[in-house]
């Protein structure tokens, strides 16, 4: 059942970054702008943020079973739909639609697995959902690039298809009826106030640094969002059932978590698009050798889930958060010593053995977050940490580009060149290192029910 959710996992998180390298061919496919078919990935992201929110609640009032099964299905109609689509209007439309099946997919196929599975084999189960977050991000652009050059960039979207009916035909075989006993009321102002908010945080950020739009008009967007979430806090406050329940943080291990993976994944989700920027624009590899490169992350991902129980086990939660943020955060320095000359070899088993770590460190946040969280809380610490982790990547991507532009600006404009890059990692670097002290102040014994450390002392 963790391998039935993963799948469902990569599948979203794979089609976030694989159409990023197919927009000019859409573009002239459609007879469009590419940067108008821009509208293509920005619509998917604002549909994310605007429907996470209300996972937990439809979980909770639909059965989580039947809610995950439907939200397959709804993404699964979305991909056909932008498989089909001769226009710019139908392309964003179905685009829209699979946003709304990503959104409940991810946090509510994490809720189906918090309530099956035992807590003493969450490590382990967590351990593959933890992966699809990892790879999909890195394998997209040269899946992407590489169905484009030999067959239609509407494969892209028609792969999905044998995905979501397989995981349809398993998820109703396989998982029992998982609808929660009691009803919240929906928050409809909470709702509003999340999804504007969320939207224009998302919309803001994922135009920082790039120049498409005013500066104005993002500096716009992101006060919006900002006074958006101060209001959701009064708000959260005074209603007994809020749709985003920020009584989840006074559990310590859920806060050292949300807090610490929140810094830890901006540094992290910058990667995505500072390395293949980087080898192709500064090192001017072609893009199959790119990816072939960076796929080297993902193999250090996928060897992880072998051995992340049995590290958690032995060393305890606090420990490994620490000392892994830490790895994590020279590795990510270690890429700002990458020069054209490096022997590719070099950078493989870099990206490979950072890739392991990184992951490492994913699995474990993901796992603290609910080692604490009563049955009753689940769907909505399912829904709050999606949302925060789905702001986070997009934080980290804007980050990097921001960063970018600071030292083209210093260095009085120009073109990239491979030197532009290295102090992006060294700032991506020193904002993963920074969720260190939330990690830090953690009890020695937190998640030990989980981790079973304390059966093994």
């Amino acid at each position: 059942m963790p391998l039935v959710v993963a799948c469902a996992m990569f599948m979203q998180n794979l089609d976030s970054t694989v159409i990023a390298t197919a927009l000019p061919t859409i573009a002239r496919s459609l007879d469009e702008s590419p940067l108008t078919l821009n509208v293509a990935i920005t619509c998917y992201l604002l549909s994310l943020a605007v429907f996470i929110p209300i996972s937990g609640w439809t979980a909770d009032r639909f059965g989580a079973r039947r809610v995950f099964s439907a939200a397959i299905v709804v993404f699964t109609l979305g991909s056909i739909g932008c498989g089909m689509a001769n226009s710019l209007a139908a392309l964003v439309a179905a685009r829209i639609l699979q946003g709304m099946g990503g959104a409940l997919m991810v946090p509510v196929g994490r809720l189906v697995l918090l309530r099956t599975v035992e807590r003493s084999d969450l490590v382990r189960a967590m351990s593959y959902v933890s992966v699809p977050a990892l790879i999909g991000p890195v394998m997209g652009p040269p899946l992407g690039g590489f169905i484009v050059t030999y067959w239609s960039w509407r494969w892209i979207f028609f792969i999905n298809i044998p995905i979501g009916v397989l995981g349809i035909i398993l998820v109703n075989l396989l998982i029992g009826d998982l609808k929660e006993g009691g009803r919240r009321p929906f928050d409809f102002g909470g709702f509003a106030l999340t999804g504007v908010g969320l939207a224009t945080l998302a919309f803001g950020f994922e135009n920082v640094g790039r120049g498409a739009l005013p500066s104005i008009l993002v500096a716009g967007l992101l006060t919006v969002g900002a006074a958006c979430t101060v209001l959701y806090v009064r708000h959260a406050r005074r209603v007994a059932h809020p749709i985003i329940d920020l009584a989840l943080f006074q559990i310590p291990t859920y806060a050292a978590a949300s807090i610490g993976g929140f810094l830890f994944r901006m540094g992290l989700g910058a990667l995505p698009f500072l390395l293949p920027l980087m080898l192709q624009v500064g090192f001017g590899l072609d893009a199959l050798s790119s990816g072939l490169l960076t796929f080297a992350s993902a193999a250090g991902a996928m060897t992880m889930k072998m051995t992340a129980a049995r590290i958690i086990r032995a060393l305890g939660f606090r420990i490994v958060l620490v000392g892994d943020a830490v790895i994590s955060a020279l590795f990510l320095f270690g890429y700002s010593l990458f020069r054209p000359t490096t022997p590719h070899l070099v950078i493989f088993l870099a990206l490979l053995a950072g890739g392991f770590f990184r992951s490492l460190q994913m699995t474990s946040i993901n796992t603290l977050s609910y080692a604490d969280v009563p049955p009753a809380m689940l769907s909505r610490a399912t829904s709050l940490s999606s949302m925060a982790q789905q702001l986070s990547q997009t934080v980290g991507v804007a980050t990097g580009a921001l960063l970018l532009q600071v030292v083209l600006a210093l260095r009085g404009g120009g073109v990239l060149t491979a030197a532009d890059f290295y102090p992006a990692f060294v700032g991506v670097a020193m904002i993963s290192l920074s969720s260190v002290p939330f990690f830090f102040k953690m009890s020695p014994d937190a998640g030990a029910e989980v981790s079973g450390r304390s059966v093994a002392r």
